[in-house]
């Protein structure tokens, strides 16, 4: 009986010593998660954790969808370095009773009809497939090419409640999928969100990223942690002329020892700054700049119309002409179904 505990114990120590060997911290390993999405945000650099008070706050912010009175709907599409990468995004927000709201969004990264010639390489004289292509009869057969998407997928399922007038909470909980050629992931994570107002037209956000530490597992056997990232911001609301000019600052907190890739650094804890302004003209149209975490200069504009919110930004590295890649472009659409018969409602 010993040998037999002693066999089974060493066996769970070889099977637990082998996933961790399997199980890394994934550095940017979450990093497709980090782009952003709406118009809006977008074109103030990413600076919304404060302002987050749309459908959009499922990602910057989930206590922001309290702010959310009447059901939303919105898209967007984002074509990245020359159409090489595309971006879209959905979501939708209803708002619950007398303080609480539920979202869901969700957003595809991908780059479509890669073509995969594996097994495309043939012996010219014999017509069977090789793999060294340094052989004088190897060749590739257009006809055996084929192709294949690396496809980057996450749904985030948001609430939202409102705990007094100047302090609102939420959290969500995201599923990832991950696929390129025939390889394949899994994950879940969880974001936990605040918002809060001090006095008359301060904002403070906070939104803390992969709270728990979100798993990714491969099925090749690898498993990815995606470390957590605290996000904290303000905005402060100046009204003149008939607008309100909304300067917003964000700082994303890692920890992935991000010493050449961040704003700035301490060891293994990574700063990264995002700064945006936005000015609003009587809620009808509204202009925007920022600066994001990936050094580029963004720009944008919106307009309003009944029911209808359209905005669009453009971004662009801030590196020489010759050396930085091409411009990226997004337009957002989202529907506000302002009407009394959908307005948010007491228990």
């Amino acid at each position: 009986m010993p040998k037999k505990v002693l066999f089974i114990f060493t066996f769970l120590l070889v099977s637990i010593s082998l996933v961790d060997a399997q199980t890394v911290i994934g550095k940017y390993a979450g990093e497709f998660m980090a782009i952003g999405v709406g118009g809006r945000p977008l074109g103030m650099g990413g600076a919304f954790t404060a302002l987050a008070n749309d459908v959009t706050a499922g990602y910057y912010n989930p206590a922001g969808l309290a702010h959310i009175d009447y059901p939303q709907i919105s898209l967007m599409h984002d074509e990245r370095f020359g159409n090489l990468v595309n971006y879209n995004y959905a979501g939708v927000a209803i708002p619950y009773g007398k303080d609480m709201t539920f979202a869901l969004n969700i957003m595809r990264l991908g780059i479509d009809d890669i073509p995969d010639t594996r097994e495309a390489l043939i012996d010219r004289t014999t017509g069977q497939v090789i793999y060294d292509i340094y052989l004088p009869s190897a060749r590739l057969d257009p006809a055996l090419v084929k192709n294949f998407s690396n496809q980057d997928w996450v749904g985030y399922l948001s609430f939202a409640k409102r705990y007094s007038e100047n302090f609102y909470y939420g959290a969500s909980v995201k599923i990832i999928y991950r696929d390129i050629a025939e390889y394949s992931a899994y994950g879940v994570g969880f974001d936990v969100g605040a918002w809060y107002t001090p006095y008359e037209n301060l904002q403070l956000g906070a939104n803390i990223q992969d709270v728990t530490t979100t798993l990714v597992a491969w099925n090749t056997g690898r498993n990815e942690l995606v470390a957590p990232t605290v996000k904290v911001g303000a905005a402060y609301d100046i009204y003149f002329f008939g607008g309100r000019l909304s300067p917003a600052v964000d700082f994303d907190v890692r920890f992935e020892n991000r010493r050449f890739a961040s704003t700035f650094n301490a060891g293994l804890v990574s700063f990264d700054f995002h700064g945006g302004l936005e000015y609003n003209f009587k809620n009808i149209f509204a202009i925007r700049g920022g600066y994001n975490d990936v050094k580029q200069f963004t720009i944008g504009a919106g307009v309003k119309l009944p029911k209808l919110n359209i905005d669009y930004s453009f971004a662009r590295f801030s590196t020489s002409e010759l050396e930085r890649l091409p411009d990226t472009h997004r337009i957002s659409l989202m529907l506000t179904l302002e009407e009394p018969r959908f307005s948010r409602r007491a228990n």
